[in-house]
């Protein structure tokens, strides 16, 4: 059947839309006779009988993937046009170009069948309506996806193979550079990287904790290479925890290749797409790791044990201790766990002195409350730690001290190794800059600018670290004289001076403690009141430790009994929150002398058994309302009822000075709140003015009940109604 039989008017009249698409940015730039061959494809379909106004080209998906995991705006654009009808030619120059997976291709056959829409390409032109042609159109799709994946697993394997043998060559991190021969990895050539990644093991080694490391560098001012990738030039930046934690962790660094540490995966996305995620995977789903492949910083060994000591210090497991060490006085942070349970025990602190204790958060619920498994303080626990600690130290007391100078002073002559090393590396950058500066054309002054300015600018540099520098050694503690190491050699066997002196922080003595212990096994009996310690070394060697408990003692002070009582009468009216108020105006303190409080009033209720306050549900008439709820009902402001409180209009009712005014609210009282004043009644004002009397004489009448007063609530004009007797003389009569 001729091809052009299937083109007719119904085709012609609508668009002819040529497709375009190369697979990554590579092709586009490199391999350019395929993209002279799609763009070529306008001409076919001008040939074909499609006017120039009626032929699109669509090429913005060049450099996209078209198997399906990355988003083509120019496919989404042509498959709209489709579906509207507005296509009757789509010309791509081969299958895979229009899509490499068959949910896009499919999709858009069954469009193309039911808007009548032709698909072309160098083979032919097919209808998708046409049994035979949606049929090879099919195969042509499925043969597509699968020669992606055919060309995918042979560059996987080819790879894979490669990894297998250690000779694949992939990005190094920072302080490694490939060697002449297939798989040759060695250090990198410049010392002050070098030195920069030996100081983080060497710091992790004597702290344990990454962040430490990190503070260390920022403590120093240090800085740490950056290389972004493989051929970037390496920059000298301001060291980073992530930079830190990623040399401590990369199996490179421990002279390890490793190759398929994450994966791939497809998934769903929130609006139905296909994406990928990469996931990391565990060292045993590595595919590939060979250990003391090249030279490393530490050993294989090293490396596991740096990786035990990161996990602890960050995610240990249930029913295990671990955890980085932290401020506070609990010297068995992270090191303590229950006898009981076996899970990890937390630390908590009391009092005004902050004194340590443990508790460990069990499951156990009584009466739907938890109930900790163990709670327990800290200050003898600790201190009998500390003298079995101390006691086990016995035969390497007396170089402690000479090892801890020593290695305080090779931490500070390490520090100015890499601040030396930094120094002679803005001296060669200074060299280069003048060599670069003298080597161009004295009459090219544009570059000769440019050049001069980076010469006086790595100048400074170089200035500014030789100053650095100079401050630093300046700053570096002496070295010991052989008197001053014979001194502390004497002063070694009294580590307990050492461990007690003010200058060894807490952060020090969990550190020690940490050198030997793995785990302290805290159970306590209360019945016994004695708490069994088992003190487990790292080697596994076991200690145990009886130690008495202080009994609790009856309390001997209280509080004052009439403090009791007004507690008892108020808690059936008010909250803690307000009883706490009362008490607190009328001068009343806790039997330690402290302020009233709603938690101490609680605590005051639950000891005496003290029932609390229950709100009554609210009745018609006859109750007694605090003032704010009693103004809602009435409709006037709050301050209106203190006000006629105050002046005696209306009573009132306090259980005890200090405590909220509480209004009865009767039908004689909602009486004297009303919308409109009535008959007689006359403002305050008029009210004097008749009268002949002040404001205050006309109040203290009311007081006594010998005038009636309403408030009025309604109208722009509110406030109080007084009603005036017409015969005065009997109104003076009544004046006492």
């Amino acid at each position: 059947m001729n091809e052009r039989a299937k083109i007719t008017a119904s085709h012609l009249s609508r668009q002819a839309i040529v497709y375009l698409r190369q697979s990554s940015a590579a092709q586009v730039e490199h391999n350019r006779e395929s993209t002279d061959r799609q763009y070529a494809l306008a001409a076919k379909a001008r040939e074909l009988g499609w006017p120039d106004d009626r032929i699109i080209v669509i090429d913005e998906d060049l450099g996209l993937s078209g198997s399906g995991f990355v988003a083509r705006s120019g496919f989404a654009r042509l498959t709209a046009a489709v579906a509207l009808a507005h296509v009757g030619l789509v010309l791509g120059l081969e299958v895979s170009r229009l899509a490499r997976n068959n949910a896009d291709w499919h999709r858009l056959i069954d469009l193309g069948g039911l808007t009548d829409t032709l698909i072309g390409d160098a083979d032919g032109i097919y209808h998708p309506a046409l049994f035979n042609d949606r049929l090879l159109l099919g195969l042509k799709g499925t043969m597509s996806e699968a020669e992606l994946h055919v060309l995918r697993a042979r560059l996987n394997g080819g790879i894979r193979n490669k990894a297998a043998r250690g000779e694949l060559r992939r990005g190094l991190p920072v302080g490694f550079v490939w060697g002449e021969a297939d798989g040759e990895v060695r250090f990198h050539p410049d010392e002050a990287i070098v030195a920069a990644v030996r100081n983080v093991f060497a710091r992790f080694a004597e702290t344990g904790s990454a962040r430490r490391v990190w503070l260390w560098f920022r403590s120093e001012g240090l800085t740490f290479p950056l290389q972004m990738h493989q051929n970037a030039e390496i920059r000298w930046v301001e060291a980073s925890y992530t930079a830190i934690h990623h040399v401590l962790t990369n199996p490179v660094y421990a002279g390890a290749y490793a190759y398929g540490k994450s994966r791939q995966e497809t998934m769903l996305d929130v609006a139905g797409a296909r994406t990928k995620r990469v996931r990391q995977l565990p060292r045993s789903a590595w595919q590939v790791l060979i250990p003391d492949h090249h030279p490393g910083f530490i050993d294989w060994q090293t490396y596991e044990a740096n990786q035990d000591r990161i996990a602890k210090n960050t995610r240990p497991g249930p029913h295990k201790v671990g955890g980085a060490v932290r401020e506070g006085s609990a010297l068995l942070q992270s090191l303590a766990s229950c006898g009981h349970c076996g899970r990890r025990l937390h630390t908590h602190y009391r009092g005004r002195s902050s004194a340590p204790g443990y508790h460990c958060p069990g499951k156990i619920l009584v009466e739907g409350r938890g109930v900790y498994c163990l709670n327990i303080g800290g200050i003898q626990i600790d201190e009998a730690v500390t003298r079995a600690f101390i006691a086990a130290l016995e035969p390497a007391k007396l170089a402690a001290a000479l090892a801890a100078a020593e290695r305080l002073e090779a931490d500070r002559e390490t520090s100015l190794k890499q601040w030396r090393l930094g120094v002679e590396r803005a001296s060669y950058e200074a060299s280069r800059a003048e060599r670069r500066y003298r080597a161009v054309d004295p009459d090219n002054r544009l570059v000769a600018r440019g050049l001069e300015r980076e010469w006086e600018e790595s100048l400074s540099a170089l200035e500014a670290a030789k100053a650095e520098l100079a401050r630093r050694e300046r700053e570096r503690p002496r070295v010991l004289s052989q008197e001053e190491r014979d001194r502390l050699l004497a002063l070694g066997p009294d580590l307990a001076t050492v461990w007690h002196a003010a200058t060894t922080t807490p952060r020090d003595r969990k550190e020690l403690l940490r050198a030997l212990l793995e785990e302290v096994i805290i159970k306590v009996e209360r019945d016994k009141a004695a708490a069994h310690l088992t003190l487990r070394w790292k080697g596994g060697a076991l200690n145990e430790i009886d130690l008495a408990l202080p009994r609790s003692r009856p309390a001997t002070i209280r509080t004052d009994e009439d403090t009791i009582a007004l507690v008892r009468r108020l808690a059936g009216h008010y909250p803690d929150a307000v009883i706490a108020g009362i008490l607190s105006r009328q001068g009343r303190t806790t039997a330690y002398g402290h302020r009233f409080e709603a938690s101490r009033v609680g605590n005051l209720r639950r000891h005496w058994d003290i029932p609390c306050f229950e709100p009554k549900a609210e009745q018609a008439g006859g109750e007694l309302l605090t003032i704010s709820k009693a103004a809602v009902v009435l409709g006037v402001a709050p301050s209106t009822l203190h006000r006629w409180l105050n002046d005696g209009i209306i009573p009132g009712e306090q259980l005890t000075p200090g405590a909220p005014w509480r209004i009865r609210l009767t039908d004689d009282l909602i009486a004297r709140f009303s919308e409109t004043a009535g008959d007689g009644f006359v403002t305050m004002h008029e009210a004097t003015r008749k009268l002949g009397v002040s404001r205050q004489t006309v109040l203290q009448r009311v007081k006594r009940g010998e005038l009636e007063v309403v408030h009025v609530t309604n109208g722009r004009k509110k406030g109080i109604r007084i009603k005036v007797i017409t015969r005065q003389s009997e109104l003076f009569d009544q004046t006492s």
